[in-house]
C-alpha cells in the first residue's frame, strides 16, 4: 500500500504545557515538545506506523527543514528496528524562505483541556513553484494507490491554484482525499473526491445553517450537490459521523469514541482521515474501518505529537468504540 501525503504548509509545532495560561503575565511551561508537523505529514507518519507506505510532499522552507530532515531519518532508523513499520518518504519540494512555527499552549487538565494556537507566517510561493510542485505531485500520484492534500495554503498559493492542483490529481488518481477548511473546503467539495473530513464547525463555516446531526448534514452536501464518495464529518468527543455514496445507495454510520483523558488534540483530525484511509484501502468492512479510525483518533488526544496506537493498544481501544449504521 502506498499513499501519497500532500501538505502545502507545513509547520514547526512547538508544543508548550502548562497547567493555566494566565494572559498577560509570566508563565511557566512543564513540558514542551517540538516537531516538524503538517496536517499530510502527521497523517503519513500514522500510515507509516500502521505500515502503508507513505510519501510526504508538498513546500517546505529551504532556511529552516533541519528538523523535517531529522524526522526521515530518525523513521528510517525505526524501521529497520520494526520491519512492520512501513517506509516514510521525504517527496518535499523546498521553496525559498523559512517554514513556518506554530506555538501551541496547552493548558488544564482532563476534560477541560484547552488548546490555544498561534500561527506563524511561512514562505511566499511562486507561480514557478506553484507550476513544479504540480508536475512533481501528479507525477507521484499516477504510482499512488491513494493521495491526501491536507492543511492551509501557503501565501502566494491562490484558490484558484489549489482548484487547479486537485483537478490535475484527481486526472491520474481516482482516490483523492482532502482535510482543508474555509473557502478550500468549498473547493473542495465541488469536486467529485473520494473521500473527504470536514469536522462540524469546517462545515457550519461553509454553509452556514446547523449541521450537528447526521441528517442535517446530509441534507446540507446533498443541496451543494456535493458528489463525493465518502464523507467524515469529525465531532470531537461527540464521535464521527461517516456518509457513504456505493452503487446500492447511500449508507450512514455513527461512531461514539472512548472517554478519553485529553493531553492534545492537535492531530487526532489527521489520525483519523490515515486510520480511514488505511481501512478502505485494506478492504475492511465499513463498521471495522470507521471502529479502527475512531480507536486511532482516540489514542491520538491521549498523547502529545503524532504517533498511532501500538497493538495492545488499539484492541483496548476498539472495545470501547461503538458503530452503528443508521438510516438517513
Amino acid at each position: 500500500m502506498k499513499v501519497l501525503c500532500v501538505t502545502l504548509n507545513p509547520a514547526i509545532d512547538l508544543t508548550v504545557s502548562l497547567d493555566v495560561l494566565n494572559l498577560g503575565e509570566v508563565n511557566r511551561a512543564h513540558t514542551q515538545q517540538t516537531d516538524a508537523a503538517g496536517k499530510g505529514l502527521n497523517s503519513a507518519q500514522i500510515l507509516a506506523d500502521l505500515g502503508a507506505d507513505a510519501l510526504a510532499a508538498g513546500f517546505l522552507g529551504a532556511e529552516n527543514d533541519a528538523l523535517f530532515r531529522q524526522l526521515f531519518a530518525d523513521r528510517a532508523t525505526e524501521r529497520t528496528k520494526n520491519p512492520k513499520l512501513g517506509a516514510l518518504g521525504d517527496e518535499f519540494m523546498r521553496v525559498a524562505g523559512a517554514t513556518r512555527t506554530n506555538i501551541k499552549l496547552v493548558d488544564g487538565a482532563g476534560t477541560g483541556v484547552r488548546t490555544t494556537d498561534v500561527n506563524g507566517a511561512g514562505f511566499q510561493i511562486s507561480a514557478d513553484d506553484t507550476a513544479r510542485l504540480s508536475q512533481h505531485l501528479c507525477a507521484l500520484a499516477s504510482q499512488a494507490d491513494a493521495v491526501l492534500v491536507a492543511g492551509s495554503l501557503p501565501k502566494g498559493f491562490a484558490l484558484n491554484d489549489f482548484k487547479d492542483l486537485l483537478e490535475n490529481l484527481l486526472a491520474v488518481n481516482s482516490r483523492l482525499v482532502v482535510d482543508v477548511s474555509g473557502e478550500a473546503l468549498k473547493v473542495a467539495l465541488g469536486l467529485p473526491l473520494w473521500l473527504i473530513k470536514p469536522n462540524d464547525d469546517e462545515l457550519f463555516e461553509v454553509f452556514g445553517k446547523p449541521c450537528r446531526t447526521l441528517d442535517e448534514q446530509a441534507k446540507l452536501l446533498d443541496e451543494a450537490g456535493a458528489n463525493i464518495q465518502n464523507v467524515v464529518i469529525s465531532m470531537g468527543a461527540k464521535g464521527v459521523h461517516w456518509l457513504q455514496k456505493t452503487p446500492d445507495g447511500l449508507h450512514a454510520y455513527q461512531a461514539t469514541p472512548p472517554k478519553m483523558t485529553v493531553k492534545s488534540t492537535v492531530g487526532a483530525g489527521d489520525t483519523l482521515v490515515a486510520g480511514m484511509m488505511f481501512g478502505l484501502l485494506g478492504n475492511l468492512a465499513p463498521t471495522q474501518v470507521l471502529a479502527q479510525a475512531t480507536a486511532l483518533a482516540a489514542h491520538a488526544v491521549s498523547i502529545i505529537g503524532f504517533k498511532a496506537a501500538d497493538d495492545d493498544r488499539l484492541r483496548t481501544l476498539l472495545a470501547q468504540v461503538e458503530v452503528l449504521q443508521v438510516d438517513v
